[in-house]
């Protein structure tokens, strides 16, 4: 309890069978396996697997010792993750988003300095789906170590000995008095942490009692405000006379049918991040093999006449013939088409042509038209409408010979 750093267990591990998450639980400090049991049972038996961390007090006063626990609490989770990814909620009793969670939560958020791996970070950050705060979060004044550590919750005796009582005030001032100037910037480090985890789009579930010394209701209550002010789902659940970290105790059924309903919002949460995430991805790989292959979309698109490029697809119907059947659509009817059914018909596309200004319109002209043409009954076209020629000879007699000469031009 008064040392540095702490320790992390996975207490019954579902190797085999279905797992639908992973709860990483932020003891509060003095608390025992034993003290955890009820909790990591309630998360097995819905199916959640548990990662507990119990963190040392001094932590509490000295960042580094927290940001290095938890960066081997996150090493350990993110090899569970990459064996297997699944939805992830961090559960914090008491002082535990001191000592611990807001330093993972820098960590992944890539606030600290702690040299780990971004695909590492991306993927906590892509699993993590939920909050939970039983008594907590706790704010961390001047004078807290003092009232914390002579508290009854965790010292473990319902009234201590006053001489064990002067002893860990003495001891607790000290701290508070020794670390004054650091504490109030670490103060507000810490909330502006939390704060900021409303980021990840997860749901938060508070749980708290008004007759709760070390973890004040006003305080919570103005933590779940922010929390909703800053476009958080948060669900608050106040008791009246419930101890700090004794609500599971004295409210067993209302607790667990909140911690039910928050691990089921954090299981949708995940579901439809990880949808998204695989429909961006495939979006972009789509959008990169369309830009880098369209010689294979064009190749695509000529064996398979009734697909188009993507998003357009060609259906034939009794009212419009393939190229292969007939001329390209020219701008003239095609067929009785309803009017309904007309929006629907494709165009397609004039007969390529060649430009007459360019390098092989200009070999073609030189070639096929002849530099004398004199005596060539040259006849103009009305139009391209289907009208018929009109010519000023209409009565003259027939001449093979210039007819054989225009199919040559």
């Amino acid at each position: 309890m008064w040392g540095f750093g702490g320790r992390y267990y996975w207490p019954r591990k579902e190797n085999g069978g279905k797992r639908e998450g992973i709860v990483v639980v932020f003891a509060w400090m003095s608390s025992e396996e034993r003290h955890l049991d009820r909790y990591v049972q309630l998360y097995s038996s819905l199916g959640w697997n548990s990662l507990v961390c119990h963190s040392q007090f001094l932590n509490m006063f000295f960042p580094e010792k927290a940001e290095a626990l938890a960066f081997d609490l996150l090493k350990e989770l993110v090899e569970e993750l990459k064996v297997g990814p699944c939805p992830v909620v961090f559960a914090s009793f008491s002082g535990g988003p001191k000592s611990c969670m807001y330093k993972v939560l820098q960590i992944i958020e890539g606030i600290c300095e702690a040299k780990v791996n971004p695909d590492d970070h991306q993927l906590v950050r892509d699993c993590l789906s939920g909050y939970i705060y039983d008594s907590s979060p706790v704010d961390f004044t001047s004078d807290m170590g003092a009232r914390f550590i002579v508290h009854p919750s965790v010292l473990n005796m319902s009234h201590p000995p006053r001489l064990v009582s002067w002893i860990a005030n003495g001891i607790a001032s000290g701290l508070d008095s020794l670390f004054l100037n650091r504490f109030e910037s670490h103060r507000a480090e810490y909330w502006q942490t939390l704060y900021s985890s409303v980021r990840m789009g997860a749901p938060y579930l508070i749980l708290c009692s008004e007759n709760d010394d070390l973890a004040p209701y006003q305080v919570i209550h103005n933590f779940a405000q922010r929390i909703r002010e800053l476009g958080g789902d948060v669900k608050l659940v106040k008791w009246i006379d419930s101890s700090h970290v004794g609500h599971y105790r004295h409210y067993p059924i209302d607790y667990k049918a909140a911690v039910t309903e928050l691990l089921g919002k954090a299981a949708a949460v995940y579901s439809q991040r990880i949808q998204r995430l695989e429909g961006e991805r495939m979006g972009l790989e789509g959008t990169h093999n369309e830009m880098s292959n369209p010689i294979y979309n064009l190749r695509k698109a000529a064996l398979s006449p009734t697909q188009s490029f993507p998003g357009t697809s060609l259906v034939p119907t009794d009212h419009f013939l393939m190229p292969s059947s007939m001329e390209y659509y020219d701008g003239r009817d095609v067929g009785s088409v309803p009017d309904e059914r007309k929006e629907g018909l494709i165009h397609l596309p004039n007969r390529p042509s060649i430009n007459a200004h360019g390098v092989l319109g200009q070999i073609l002209f030189d070639v096929c038209v002849p530099k004398n043409v004199e005596g060539w009954d040259i006849r103009s076209s009305d139009s391209l409408n289907g009208r018929p020629y009109a010519s000023t000879r209409r009565h003259a007699p027939f001449n093979p010979i210039k007819c054989i000469r225009r199919s040559r031009l």
